[in-house]
């Protein structure tokens, strides 16, 4: 077992899926970035013959790009860039407040949030994070970088992250866009459980040239809850209570508003060119990684 966990090269996911992570790519839906290095092209026509790097041919790549002789030798294929082709800032904004906490929240938000920069470190794309919590000493920003060498410290930064506080999620981005330049993709990954307004901070997001991803996590028991009786609700950041009775007649309000949150939400990021997806943090990771986010449109494999 010695052997087996020093090989391990994170805590967050097995090697096997590290290993199908590394093939997969970002999907995004518009075709703006900056002009620098990267694979998204720029849309404005033309070519360059500026060569940049090689990176690993990934399925779908346009094969008048691959490096034949390269080929020839090695047995590989191998992409060509050029500096026609630009660099997406990829920006991941992690919710730890002490909500997500609850029935591994926020190891899924994690294990997705490494996920999404490894596929960006590996297209050359600019990668970022932002941690949402009051843990004080604990850093809460990974400076923007690119390529392999980003992959540890992307990785050793998302293990450490742990929650507490009640930060609001719209504070937050607000925040980010303090420090950011750049246009790209802003991944959210919250359980959006927030009594802030979302309309501002995601107007921001999107005139900064970022694509809003939101990527809602909510626990089983908050999607399905099975509630009986007399109970006493305390919020688990806020620490206020709220006394029902026969908490079964009131299910139907829950879901009601449950569900107009997530239409709200999925409202609010297409207005902005942008996708919304909830899903469970019971769901395991690899059905969210391999099936519904490839289903959705968000990764290509």
């Amino acid at each position: 077992m010695g052997t087996a966990a020093k090989s391990q090269l994170t805590s967050l996911f097995e090697n096997s899926v590290l290993n199908q992570v590394e093939r997969m790519r970002l999907k995004p839906l518009r075709r703006l970035t900056n002009r620098s290095r990267g694979e998204h092209l720029s849309g404005k026509g033309g070519s360059s013959t500026d060569f940049a790097d090689y990176r690993d041919y990934v399925a779908g790549d346009d094969l008048r790009y691959v490096d034949w002789n390269i080929f020839a030798r090695l047995n590989r294929p191998y992409i060509k860039q050029f500096q026609h082709e630009e660099e997406l800032h990829v920006v991941l904004l992690v919710d730890a407040s002490t909500s997500m906490v609850f029935e591994d929240k926020l190891l899924r938000a994690r294990q997705l949030a490494a996920a999404f920069g490894i596929m960006g470190l590996l297209s050359v794309e600019r990668v970022s994070v932002y941690a949402i919590h009051q843990r004080a000493g604990q850093p809460w920003m990974l400076a923007p970088g690119t390529g392999r060498n980003r992959i540890r410290p992307l990785l050793t930064f998302l293990e450490q992250v742990e929650g507490g506080g009640s930060i609001p999620v719209e504070q937050a981005i607000e925040t980010m866009l303090r420090f950011h330049r750049g246009r790209g993709i802003a991944i959210l990954l919250s359980d959006f459980l927030t009594l802030g307004d979302l309309s501002r901070p995601l107007n921001l997001l999107y005139s900064s040239g970022l694509e809003v991803w939101g990527l809602q996590v909510m626990g089983e028991s908050e999607i399905s809850p099975n509630l009986q009786g007399d109970l006493r609700l305390v919020d688990g950041e806020t620490g206020d209570t709220l006394d029902i009775t026969n908490a079964s007649e009131l299910l139907h309000v829950y879901h009601d508003q449950r569900m107009w949150l997530q239409e709200s939400l999925d409202s609010m990021c297409r207005r902005r060119n942008g996708r919304f997806l909830s899903i469970s943090s019971a769901t395991a990771l690899t059905a969210v990684l391999f099936e519904q986010l490839c289903r959705q449109g968000w990764v290509r494999r």
